[in-house]
Formats: structure tokens, C-alpha cells, sequence
């Protein structure tokens, strides 16, 4: 007998069978999945509008065939004319499954919108930025001096700021006639000069004096979120920050799915650089309203990305980065104009910079992290951990520096979890579990109260209580483990081991229930035993490959640890360490510095120095391969333990004894976890 079809949505990762004809919509309801609709399916409001991809998928076992929905129908063509659809665009309420696909929600079309965790940390910056602004008096035409309007506007620029090599594109010269005269041969120039170039570039003119700004982007492209920067170019001040969801994650969660697609789709790459780049002008344009500018005012880019991301947003076919060697088509810094990317929502003579990739799975993103950082200028040995779907990871003093990355996977983000939502409002981001009772509090995004406190349910009535992210399902598993609900080796007691009502048989294994709001037709929301083994796969990638670096420093401590990115920013030390994401270290020496690879490109933007010493230092680190490395298992096989196997952690057990429990015991009933089965002689 034929199966129903299977319906994989992106990005929450929410997939169940469907009997074909079902409307998309209804599918997104029965499993959870968010997705809004405001006039009950009859294609007027247009806010269920949803993105399928074709194909095939092999994180997913599905191949989407060109007719995997029902055919493009009337209403949806109504609506089109009327108000006109995204290309590849349909609404989730007419069309109907017909066989196995895969369907992206785009941000617009979910209800509880992703919060990017990824705000600018203040930071001091030397300015000397690439492109500046300068005002000048030109000489008018001479009939007995017959020379060009640039050679004059070049003269004077030489004269009066001392600046030689001049040139611009044929685009400015069509504007540079008119500017000169409008403003009676007074005009402000915005001149690019790179660290590397020998000529100044004329991006644009304004006649007279110009007080509107020059303006640049700071964007961490990353593989699950896109942050952006728009930063003030004179003063170095951030105006606004922005960002969204990558919609590459249709393609693949991780980056190797989106390598394999480019693999077994022709034309895949494209698809995914065309995508990427789209949504790059959408977020140009909102930050630049929400910055109140003219997006033309924008004249620098920078960019921090893995390898990955990197080549797709070049346009380059990543292929070669899904075997070893893991050849990047270049590793160097680049210099381009925006345009050349397809970046066509900023000024059209922009200038783009991406920092240089360390290595073939060390990107732009993990340079840009030394850069924030200064590992190589520490006296002290320094780990830092910048995590996202792939771990970047920096260990070094004034010695040397060492980096490798990690393939941690989408579950540090919410993803690949029963109950898990990508941080939105509504979703639990804080739990504490008390050791005695058993009894779980927890706070939701939106919200500053915790569960058990008055006023909860009026303060998240208009969010409800939707699921669970990233940081929510990390301090969940690691209170599970200080709680006793959790054995060492990741095992969720029974209630008879446990002594709470809250362990719910699944199976053969466990789930411990956080919360249930079926009563008022809400999620029930649990840690299922899957959800463990997610977590400890993660976390084993992770601390492994900071393991393999000490190795190689050969060295059993770090001195302190440095955690970046929207994870360092939102999980406590404590639980980090408990669960054995991180080696061991004194709780007051593990620091966040929030969005590190942000930081970076920002300073990057804003300093032409830095940018040659970022391509200095990137020359001179240690670059460690953890595809290759023996060691790589060993160390990956003892992280899976909670928080490890073999390796001590002392400076945790100063601040937390963690029980002895096991319940891989067949199970006795007995309230606490029972006794560790004794070896037969």
C-alpha cells in the first residue's frame, strides 16, 4: 500500500503524512507549523504564501518533483493580478499536496516572526573608513583651457585635499555635468580608495554641500540567519540592525545538505545564490527605512560568511567544499562592486569587501571573530566559541593561534527538536527545574515573567506558549541533568526512577513534559529522548573540536573562554558547562562577546587598517581539520556523556554536584534513579 505523501516544512523542521489533496495550510496547522491566515483559506489575505522546493533532498530522503503541489489555480491567479505574488510563491490555502515535498514559510507569512539574535555590541572603533565624503570648489570650463569637467573636479580634489587618481565610471559621468552646474561648481564627492587600490573611486556627487551622510553595511551572512549593520561611515555610530531568516534553509538546514542539493540538482547552486541575494535586497531595503535613509546613501558593504555562504553568495559552486580537500575557489579577501553580486538595493556604485576564509571549512565569519577578539594578542590562552549551525572555534595566546570548525548542526537553534521553533515570541527560552520536586518554571520570549509568577497568563496570552528554542532546550537538557531526570550517559529516568508523574512513557524510552496547554488547544511540550541525543550530538561536534585544538597547543586548560554569537549571548555559563559544550574553566572566566563575527565586519567597514591586518593574521593561524583528525571521534565518542566521560571538570563541581544517577538498569521503581548495576564477577 502507497503511503501518504510527506510534507517537510522549513525552517521550523515540523514534517508529517498528508492524504494528497490536503491544502498546505491545513498541514501547517495539524503539525504546529506557523503560519498565518487571517480569512479562513479563501485566498483574499494572501498571508499563507509559501515557497515550495523542487528536487532532491537527501537530509530529508524526499525527491519533490515539478508537480509535488496541485496545478496554479484561479484564485491564485486573481490574487496575482490584483496584488501580484513572489515568483515561486503560492498560497498555503489552495495548493494542495500531491506528493512527497518540501515547503518553506517565509518570514513574512509566519505569525510569531524570528527574533534575530544578533544586535551590535558597543564597541570602540578607530575610523578610517574606505569611502569618505569631501567638499570642493572646481575651476568652471575656460574656452582657452579646454579641458574635461573630471579632469577639473580631479585638479581640485588634488589641490584642496591632496588627493591624486581619480577615476569613475561611466554611470557617475553621466551625472557629473549637471551636479557640477546645479551647484555652481561646488560639489561634495563620496571617494572610495581600498587598502590595496591605487586610485580613488568616485561613487557618487551631490551639488553643493551634502549633510545627508555616507552610510555602509556590516552583514553576517550566516547559514540559518542574515544580520545586518547600517552603520554611520563618518562617526562609526550603528543606526540600525536588522535581520532575517536565510531562505537557503529550504535547501537544507545544514551547509552540507546545501552542498549535496548543488550536487544532485543542476542549476541547485543558482537557485541558492539567487535566493540569498533576494533576500540580501529585501533586508537593504527595510534597514534602511527602519534607518530612516535613502538606501542610495549606502555606499560600502562588508561581508563575514562561512565558506559555504561564502561561494554561494559569490556565486561560485560550493561542490568542491563537500570533499576533501575542501578547496575554496579563493581563500582571499575580496574586493568587487556591489552590483557584481546582485546587490542592487544600496547606491549602484558600491563597493563590497569580504573578509578572507581561514581555510575550506574556517570562513570570512571566523576571521572576522579574531578580528573582534585578538585571540594573538592575549597573554592569557583563550577559547573562543562563536556557535551556529557550524561551530566556529579560536583557541590562541600571543604564541600562535589555532582554528578549526565544527559541524554542531541546527539543534543548538531549536531545530531537529520535537517541540522546537526557531527564537520567536512565544517560544521558551529559560528553564529551571527544581531538584526536589521535579517541577519545571520557565520564561517565554515576549515576556519577563517566569511561568509560576502572577501575571503570566495575561502576559502571554497574545504569544501564547508555542515551543521551545535553542536556548530554552540547552538550559532544559542541562537542568534535566542537575535535577536527576537525566543519567550521565543522556538516559531520561522513568517516573518510578525519577519520582515525578512529569516522565512520561514514549515507547521504550522517556520524555520528561514541560508544558501542557492542550486544554486550550495549545502545544503539550516535552524533551523527548530524541531531543537528548540532538543535544549531545551537538555538543559532542562542539567540545570535541575544541579538544583537538588543545591537543595540538597541547595543553589539558584553557584560561579562559570566550562564547559569540546569539548563543554566547543567551545561554548561561553554567548550564553551557554542565551539558560539556565547553572544557572546563572558571565560571567568572567564561565571557560573552554577543555577535563577535558582527563586530568584526563592522570594524572592517569602518577601518581600512583593519582589514589589512585581518589578512595578515588569517595567514599566520593554524588551520586544524576536523574531517580529517583521527582524534576527532575519540573525543566526539567521550563528549557524549553529560557533561563527559573521561575528561574532569573541577571548576564545575565548585559551583554544581550533579547526581549520581543511571537509569540503564532495566529500572527498579526506586525514587531517585536507582542503584548502578552491579558487574557479575
Amino acid at each position: 500500500m502507497t503511503s501518504d505523501p510527506l510534507v517537510v516544512f522549513t525552517p521550523s523542521g515540523k514534517r508529517g503524512r498528508f492524504p494528497a489533496g490536503t491544502p498546505v495550510l491545513t498541514a501547517a496547522r495539524q503539525l504546529g507549523v506557523d503560519l498565518d491566515s487571517v480569512c479562513g483559506g479563501r485566498g483574499i489575505c494572501s498571508k499563507c504564501q509559501i515557497t515550495p522546493a523542487y528536487g532532491e533532498f537527501p537530509k530529508h530522503g524526499v525527491h519533490v518533483a515539478g508537480d509535488a503541489l496541485s496545478d496554479w489555480n484561479a484564485v491564485e491567479q486573481r490574487y496575482d493580478d490584483k496584488r501580484g505574488l513572489t515568483p515561486g510563491r503560492r498560497l498555503g490555502c489552495q495548493a494542495q499536496i500531491v506528493s512527497d515535498v518540501v515547503i518553506d514559510v517565509p518570514p513574512e507569512s509566519q505569525v510569531h516572526r524570528q527574533v534575530i539574535r544578533k544586535a551590535a555590541t558597543d564597541r570602540q572603533i578607530t575610523m578610517d573608513p574606505a569611502t569618505r565624503l569631501c567638499f570642493v570648489e572646481v575651476d568652471e570650463p575656460d574656452m582657452h583651457e579646454p579641458t574635461g569637467d573630471l579632469e577639473r573636479l580631479a585638479r581640485a580634489l588634488a589641490a584642496q585635499w591632496e588627493i591624486g587618481g581619480v577615476t569613475a565610471d561611466l554611470s557617475l559621468l553621466a551625472r557629473l555635468q549637471p551636479v557640477l552646474r546645479k551647484g555652481k561648481w561646488q560639489v561634495s564627492v563620496a571617494l572610495h580608495k581600498g587598502h590595496r587600490d591605487a586610485v580613488h573611486r568616485i561613487l557618487d556627487i551631490w551639488p553643493g554641500l551634502h549633510e545627508g551622510g555616507l552610510y555602509g553595511l556590516a552583514i553576517d551572512l550566516g547559514s540559518t540567519t542574515i544580520a545586518a549593520h547600517l552603520t554611520d561611515l563618518e562617526t562609526g555610530e550603528v543606526i540600525a540592525s536588522s535581520g532575517l531568516m536565510n531562505p537557503q534553509i529550504r535547501f537544507g538546514e545544514d551547509l552540507m545538505s546545501r552542498v549535496s542539493y548543488a550536487m544532485m540538482n543542476p542549476g541547485g547552486d543558482r537557485e541558492m545564490t539567487e535566493a540569498v541575494r533576494a533576500a540580501l535586497n529585501d533586508l537593504t531595503g527595510e534597514i534602511a527605512r527602519e534607518g530612516g535613509i535613502d538606501p542610495a546613501l549606502i555606499v560600502e558593504t562588508v561581508f563575514v560568511c562561512n565558506p559555504v555562504m561564502h561561494h554561494l553568495l559569490m556565486g561560485l559552486d560550493p561542490v568542491e567544499l563537500g570533499q576533501a580537500p575542501f578547496a575554496l575557489a579563493t581563500s582571499e579577501a575580496m574586493e568587487l562592486a556591489a552590483g557584481e553580486i546582485g546587490l542592487t538595493a544600496v547606491n549602484p556604485r558600491a563597493r563590497v569587501y569580504v573578509l578572507p576564509c581561514i581555510a575550506g571549512h574556517v570562513g570570512a565569519d571566523a576571521a572576522a571573530v579574531a578580528l573582534s577578539e585578538e585571540p594573538g594578542k592575549s597573554d592569557d590562552l583563550v577559547l573562543v566559541v562563536d556557535v551556529g549551525t557550524n561551530a566556529e572555534i579560536l583557541l590562541g595566546n600571543t604564541t600562535r593561534v589555532l582554528a578549526c570548525s565544527s559541524p554542531t548542526g541546527p539543534a543548538f537553534e531549536g531545530a531537529q527538536i520535537s517541540s522546537g521553533q526557531r527564537a520567536a515570541p512565544g517560544a521558551i527560552e529559560r528553564v529551571e527545574i527544581d531538584a526536589e520536586t521535579k517541577e519545571p518554571r520557565f520564561r517565554v520570549i515576549g515576556s519577563e515573567l517566569w511561568s509560576d509568577e502572577d501575571g503570566f497568563a495575561e502576559a502571554t496570552s497574545v504569544t501564547g506558549i508555542t515551543g521551545i528554542c535553542g536556548s530554552g532546550i540547552i538550559e532544559a537538557v542541562a537542568e534535566m541533568r542537575m535535577a536527576g531526570l537525566l543519567d550521565e550517559s543522556g538516559l531520561i529516568g522513568s517516573a518510578g526512577q525519577t519520582g515525578t508523574a512529569r516522565a512520561i512513557p514514549e515507547g521504550r524510552t522517556h520524555s520528561y513534559l514541560i508544558h501542557d496547554g492542550s486544554a486550550d488547544g495549545g502545544p503539550v511540550i516535552t524533551v523527548t529522548q530524541g531531543d537528548i541525543r540532538a543535544i549531545q550530538l551537538a555538543k559532542s561536534a562542539l567540545y570535541a573540536g575544541a579538544r583537538l585544538l588543545m591537543d595540538e597547543m597541547a595543553v589539558e586548560r584553557v584560561d579562559r573562554v570566550v562564547l559569540a554569537g546569539a548563543f554566547g549571548a543567551h545561554i548561561s555559563t553554567k548550564h553551557a558547562m554542565v551539558l560539556g559544550m565547553i572544557p572546563d574553566c572558571p565560571l567568572d572566566k567564561v565571557t560573552s562577546a554577543g555577535n563577535a563575527a558582527g563586530t568584526g565586519a563592522r570594524i572592517a567597514l569602518c577601518n581600512t587598517g583593519a582589514r589589512a591586518e585581518i589578512e595578515r593574521v588569517v595567514r599566520e593561524i593554524t588551520k586544524v581539520e576536523t574531517a580529517i583528525e583521527p582524534k576527532f571521534q575519540d573525543h566526539f565518542v567521550a563528549a557524549n556523556a553529560i557533561p563527559h566521560k573521561s575528561d574532569p571538570f573541577p571548576e564545575l563541581e565548585k559551583v554544581v554536584r550533579l547526581p549520581q544517577v543511571s537509569f540503564n538498569t532495566g529500572g527498579d521503581g526506586e525514587r531517585g534513579g536507582g542503584r548502578r548495576r552491579r558487574r557479575r564477577a
